[in-house]
């Protein structure tokens, strides 16, 4: 059963050196493309939904390698407005071991960042849409960007179409306060909240009763900060997704999702080693969205959502290209690895 799902965002070319080496040390780097919704939407084509991606992209060659990059996994581009300077960039530098993983941006001035809501008939695009998924990142690039965002929520809302947020806080793009003040009159559009314990802090002033640092991510400290946030927004889910960094390659992934009555955790998976985590969040909306479109409770929907972002640590570059098939087989208990022969 296929579902019409919008994401709104920026896709951005991403600069990388091969494997693990450091940006001082190449000569060259990979080409791939990613950024938050973009990431979101490629999932949600893997599992089978018309996944619509929103964006500005210049006319130029550069703007089209990243309409194309799109296309090649089945997203629907009709909706990318065409014009502008420059395609966002960021450089990222994969860590290991004790060694993190590094960004920096050259993203701005980009084409989106400058967009104006005539780009977009937002009624065109949200008509017949089952969701629409944004994220924190895209109202942090720039004052037009939050406006366009606005206005996607509010024909979003027109249409009846659920909305989701990953809170995504992205501190070398904004500060805590500029944040709550974009973010919190947001939220009254929004039905499914995702984000971490740092996210819900940054972007919305709430801070859970757990030291997610010492590995002490009891479900119980959650619960109050989820009722909290549920009864000032009206959020229909609040979901909040636990990693336990021990190293770069090595993390472990949990997450919990509440409906307002019944509060359920999945279970845990230990990555190890993790090959790329660019994009393991944007891949556990991707799964979640999916699991609410699809299954018939939360837990379900919450351990699909999980696997399929434990899977994305395992698959290198921005997208997370596994199959529905893929997904339901880790989270039903396959997690061993064997050859399928």
């Amino acid at each position: 059963m296929n579902m019409k799902v919008v994401t709104l965002g920026e896709i951005m070319l991403r600069l990388s050196p091969a494997g693990c080496n450091r940006f001082v040390q190449v000569d060259n780097f990979n080409v791939i493309w990613g950024g938050g919704e973009a990431n979101v939407a490629v999932s949600c084509a893997n599992y089978g939904h018309d996944a619509y991606f929103v964006s500005k992209l210049p006319k130029h060659e550069i703007g089209q390698a990243a309409v194309n990059a799109l296309r090649r996994y089945g997203v629907d581009t009709k909706f990318i407005a065409r014009g502008g300077d420059r395609v966002g960039i960021y450089y990222c530098e994969t860590g290991a071991s004790m060694r993190p993983s590094k960004v920096i941006y050259d993203r701005a001035n980009s084409a989106i960042s400058e967009a104006d809501p005539q780009d977009f008939d937002f009624d065109a695009i949200m008509e017949g849409a089952d969701w629409f998924h944004w994220s924190g990142i895209t109202p942090a690039i720039s004052d037009k960007a939050a406006e366009l965002t606005r206005l996607a929520c509010e024909a979003a809302k027109r249409h009846g179409v659920t909305v989701s947020v990953d809170l995504n806080f992205r501190k070398k793009l904004w500060t805590s306060e500029k944040a709550q003040s974009i973010m919190r009159p947001l939220m009254k559009y929004v039905d499914v909240c995702i984000g971490n314990e740092e996210d819900a802090e940054l972007c919305l002033g709430f801070k859970p009763d757990a030291d997610v640092e010492g590995g002490n991510t009891d479900a119980e400290g959650y619960k109050g900060i989820f009722e909290a946030m549920m009864k000032e927004f009206g959020f229909k889910y609040v979901v909040s997704t636990l990693r336990e960094s021990f190293s770069a390659t090595h993390n472990g992934w949990k997450a919990m999702i509440y409906n307002g009555k019944e509060f359920y955790q999945s279970k845990r998976y230990d990555i190890n080693p993790i090959i790329d985590r660019v994009g393991g969040g944007d891949s556990f909306s991707g799964g979640l969205i999916h699991g609410l479109l699809t299954m018939d409770n939360q837990a379900d929907a919450l351990e699909f959502a999980v696997a399929a972002s434990a899977l994305k640590h395992t698959v290198p570059g921005d997208f997370n290209l596994v199959s529905v098939d893929e997904v339901k087989a880790l989270a039903g208990g396959s997690a061993n690895g064997r050859v399928q022969r």
